[in-house]
């Protein structure tokens, strides 16, 4: 396994997800023999828990050396990881990045641990590993294991994606709207493009000409890459007014026959899958319930009688967690198993 504890950098330190990573990383007792904080200018100096009892100083990304750190965890943002992470690869550590920048790039791995592990070997190329969308993540961990059984053809999939997924302005930007209905304040729309407080919003990110958003067709091509190149992807996905954790309406269409039941059973068995499905008020998960949580929940999981070979259910997870922080923590934890 070559040597046993490894030097981590955390770039994005200060964000909500670069903190979700420093927590993961002392949680899962990853073998850290030093860990490093790195954030932009501006929050150098700052200060960033790490475990309980460990306090790190966060140090300038700009002027960081990279030599002789192993792995590079990352989360701030595609054009600092432009910038950045190609650099860092050059300097002998891998990154693993959770920006949109590297996931569509041929030479770069596009990792879901549970799904396509052994894609990761590919690293070697350029020293950068691609975390997919938290959207995507959650949904393939849930239908990898179906796909295995009855082939999926099509996924027709509306997402119902918290605030948290646009950082700690967008999660501020709904506490402040809220409290702003109730005492009659003017709203202050500064992140969302319409009032994100008892709304919904089917925009996230830019529009693209095909009137499809950058977030839908993410989760359009992501699928792909990472699961088969043949399936079909359609998405609509929505800002819905909650703190943490998305949830997915997905219907899939199989190539062969698939009951609700032997789904259900499959998916028991499969790993980072937790299903709740009873046909009562406790047989579901809705999004605050996982929130903090390291599971995909699925819930709902019925026959479509629409097409043949149709399977409707209802997915959430905490996005900060399994689609972002955990899912990156645990390709380190496959990259120095197997790899490094």
């Amino acid at each position: 396994m070559g040597k046993k504890a490894y030097k981590v950098a955390v770039v994005g330190a200060t964000g909500a997800v670069g903190k979700e990573m420093l927590s993961i990383v002392a949680d899962r007792q990853f073998p850290v023999s030093e860990v490093i904080a790195l954030a932009s200018k501006n929050s150098a100096g700052n200060e960033v828990s790490f475990g309980e009892d460990k306090v790190l100083t966060v140090q300038d990304l700009s002027t960081y050396d990279f030599k002789g750190t192993d792995i590079c965890l990352s989360s701030a943002g595609a054009k600092i990881s432009a910038d950045f992470a190609p650099r860092a690869g050059q300097a002998g550590c891998v990154v693993i990045d959770n920006t949109s920048h590297f996931r569509m790039d041929p030479d770069v791995p596009l990792i879901v641990p549970e799904v396509n592990s052994n894609a990761i070997a590919g690293y070697t190329k350029r020293n950068i590993i691609a975390n997919p969308n938290c959207s995507t993540i959650q949904m393939l961990v849930a239908l990898k294991p179906l796909h295995d059984a009855a082939k999926i053809k099509r996924i027709v999939v509306a997402t119902y994606q918290s605030t948290s997924g646009g950082g700690k302005e967008a999660m501020d930007e709904l506490f402040q709207q809220t409290r702003a209905v109730f005492v009659n304040d003017a709203l202050k729309k500064e992140v969302f493009p319409k009032q994100i407080a008892f709304n919904v919003i089917p925009q996230i990110d830019v529009f693209m000409e095909d009137g499809y958003t950058k977030e839908e067709w993410k989760m359009m091509v992501e699928t792909k890459k990472i699961l088969d190149p043949k399936i079909k992807v359609t998405a609509t996905c929505v800002r819905v007014p909650v703190f943490i954790s998305h949830s997915e309406a997905v219907n899939v269409e199989f190539e062969n026959p698939i009951s609700a039941a032997e789904a259900k059973a499959i998916l028991k068995k499969a790993p980072g899958v937790i299903v709740i499905d009873h046909l009562s008020a406790d047989g579901y998960v809705t999004p605050a319930e996982v929130a903090g949580e390291d599971g995909t929940y699925v819930s709902r999981i019925r026959e479509d009688i629409t097409v043949e070979h149709g399977l409707s259910m209802w997915i959430v997870s905490d996005n900060l967690r399994k689609g972002a922080a955990l899912n990156a923590v645990q390709i380190a934890e496959e990259l120095a198993k197997n790899y490094l």
